[in-house]
């Protein structure tokens, strides 16, 4: 049987070059219509299978699966029934849309059923996420961030190179992809004042992260490996982690983030499952020191996601400032999950845990504008002739990401969000 991930396999649905989701990928998320309630579906080029209906229809019949799994809010049930049964169906998707398979191809009223163009539906949050895990593993965004704040000659605090370092972040304000939200109100200092004040953010930040979700719980007690944790990670999606930075900048001593990270995080609809990802595992950071026997791995756990940041002003043109990627992660998922669990601490399906914002090492691929500003010192133009030093009201902040190996694109979508003025 040919795999989902082969290069050659081609899809009688046409896939627009430079499209995110050939046959090859075919990432899970939740849609809706204006006549149906939410329900999985599957991304194939500019349109969404919907497999409730494919279910309906017999196509899945060798599943023996409840309909209740597919017509649904969130994938947590589908996720539930293991890797190795979503991967099961996702090769017999790839079946019904391959180019040589007349079943589906050929019986245009069943198309008609399962088929909507992504134009006509709304995507859904993906997972209902239980526990948010947020980490800071870009070594060259704690560089920066250390030389801004700290010491340039002792930019990395001691621990960082010894352990993942993370904080457990807020699930219920984390939201789908083109959901506005207003900006945040809290406590800051200003730098001539005794005395904080509280009012609007005036310091807004986007974080270019990449989130992966949990696939299979664990009991408390229960520590996963990281040889084993790729059996828990289901797949992964684009994240923005929102930052009020002059918020954080007065709370966050001494126990960390909080006002300034709880208000919004967006996540892209599609879930792209790290089967899919395999053919663009690459070689991780050469880690020194060496790291403490738990954490060690071998292989290829990197992965090669080319990534971009964009700022859209209310009616105008799209302007990229930023283009990093995935591999430059110091510290890899595995080793995230490793560490999370080592004490015993037990997960759960739909459980998301960010990457941390993902620099590079060119000054065009810090992933934030406290990077590429330079903490307000070097203002991003945009092509309206404005200047951002951070985000301003009315902005719209898009993440893009894709491996592209051979010809072969697999892409996340997108993850939008637009500020709006303070309440």
């Amino acid at each position: 049987m040919i795999k989902a991930n082969d290069p050659s396999l081609k899809s009688w649905i046409e896939v627009p070059s430079n499209n995110d989701f050939p046959i090859q990928n075919l990432p899970f998320g939740i849609f809706k219509t204006q006549s149906s309630n939410s329900r999985v579906g599957v991304a194939i080029g500019d349109q969404v299978l919907d497999l409730s209906m494919l279910n309906k229809l017999g196509f899945l019949e060798d599943f023996k699966i409840d309909d209740s799994v597919f017509s649904t809010n969130y994938l947590n049930d589908l996720i539930a029934l293991g890797k190795p049964f979503c991967s099961a169906l996702r090769h017999r998707i790839s079946n019904l849309l391959n180019s040589n398979n007349p079943e589906l191809r050929d019986n245009k009223n069943a198309c008609y059923k399962v088929l909507h163009f992504m134009s006509n539906v709304q995507m859904q949050m993906p997972v209902k996420v239980g526990d948010y895990t947020d980490f800071y593993s870009s070594i060259y965004h704690a560089t920066n961030v250390g030389t801004m704040f700290r010491d340039p000659a002792n930019a990395l605090l001691p621990n960082w190179k010894h352990l993942p370092v993370g904080y457990h972040g807020r699930s219920s304000s984390i939201v789908v992809s083109g959901t506005s939200f207003h900006r945040p109100k809290g406590q800051t200092k200003p730098a001539d004042s005794d005395l904080p004040i509280f009012g609007p953010c005036k310091l807004l930040d986007f974080e270019l992260e990449m989130a992966f979700i949990i696939g299979k719980s664990t009991e408390l007690g229960t520590a996963v490996s990281t040889t084993d944790a790729d059996d828990y990670i289901f797949g992964l999606a684009l994240f923005n982690d929102w930052s009020a930075r002059d918020i954080q900048t007065w709370e966050y001593v001494p126990l960390g983030p909080f006002l300034a990270k709880n208000f919004a995080s967006t996540i892209s609809p599609w879930i792209v499952t790290l089967e899919a990802l395999e053919p663009f595992r690459t070689e991780g950071y050469k880690q020194e020191p060496k790291v403490l026997p738990y954490l060690e791995y071998s292989g290829e756990k990197n992965i090669d996601i080319q990534l971009e940041v964009s700022i859209q002003p209310e009616k105008g043109e799209e302007n990229t400032v930023c283009r990093s990627n995935f591999k430059f992660m110091y510290w890899t998922m595995e080793q995230q999950l490793a560490h999370h669990t080592s004490n015993g601490c037990n997960i759960n399906i739909g459980d998301l845990m960010a990457s941390g914002t993902i620099s590079g090492p060119a000054a065009n691929s810090f992933g934030s504008m406290l990077e590429l500003s330079w903490k307000g010192t070097k203002p991003v133009k945009l092509k309206d002739g404005t200047e951002r030093k951070f985000i301003n009201d009315n902005d719209t902040v898009i993440m893009r990401g894709y491996c592209e190996k051979n010809g072969l694109r697999i892409g996340f979508g997108e993850a939008a969000g637009k500020v709006l003025p303070t309440l």
